[in-house]
């Protein structure tokens, strides 16, 4: 019984440095807030001459400087310029017909749907090339599904 109690005793020797340790930053960091009091303070009772006058207004006038600097977020980049953008209209006119893009994607998109019974989650991308002089318009869907429709 008497090792523990020494023991416990020992356990409670070291925790109270600990605690003084704690004390001791606390006391630092108030340190470091109080200079700045002091100073203020001390500026006030030094302006009363003119020649500390100036020194004291130089001194607060770069705190200030240096606060407003810190406290100023630095500018990101400037967002782009955006460039009016050409607006364009194309239409494949021949034989007395015309045709937008539009149209020619709306017919391809009908064909995979109506005539080869394609869902249309599965229409991802399309190829067509229009050959007015055959009235006929080439598509590659999905990248391997050929075929044709006229126009």
């Amino acid at each position: 019984m008497a090792e523990v109690k020494k023991a416990a005793a020992k356990v409670v020797a070291k925790a109270a440095p600990v605690k003084e340790a704690v004390k001791a930053e606390e006391v630092k960091t108030e340190a470091k807030v109080a200079p700045e009091a002091e100073v203020k303070e001390t500026s006030k009772a030094a302006a009363k001459t003119p020649a500390k006058k100036a020194a004291v207004k130089k001194a607060t006038v770069k705190r200030a400087a240096k606060k407003e600097a810190a406290e100023k977020k630095t500018p990101g980049r400037k967002p782009a310029v955006k460039k009016e953008e050409v607006k364009a209209t194309v239409n494949f006119q021949f034989n007395g017909k015309s045709y937008t893009p539009e149209d020619l994607l709306k017919s391809c998109k009908d064909v995979w749907k109506y005539d080869l019974n394609g869902k249309e989650e599965d229409f991802k991308s399309v190829e067509l090339y229009v050959k007015p002089e055959e009235n006929t318009t080439y598509y590659v869907i999905n990248g391997d599904v050929t075929g044709s429709f006229f126009i």
